[in-house]
């Protein structure tokens, strides 16, 4: 009973696996200060080679230090 089991879960089971897989990189990208810094840069690049207004840059600029800050307190405690 228990061999059916795990072949009828087997397609259950490795979805889990998957998101369980993307959830850890989606952490990492989000608590990562590095990551951070690199996309400020290429927001920096992006403004100044006019691909975005001013209002964008500054929009998602103060979403990106938001982060930063986050990063940087979570790590203080």
């Amino acid at each position: 009973m228990f061999i059916i089991d795990d072949i009828l879960f087997a397609p259950l089971n490795g979805l889990i696996f998957v998101a369980n897989k993307i959830n850890d990189v989606v952490e990492k990208e989000t608590s990562d200060e590095g990551t951070v810094k690199e996309r400020l840069m290429a927001l920096q690049l992006r403004f100044e080679l006019d691909e975005i207004d001013e209002d964008e840059y500054d929009r998602q600029e103060d979403e990106l230090l938001q982060k930063l800050e986050k990063i940087r307190l979570d790590k203080q405690n």
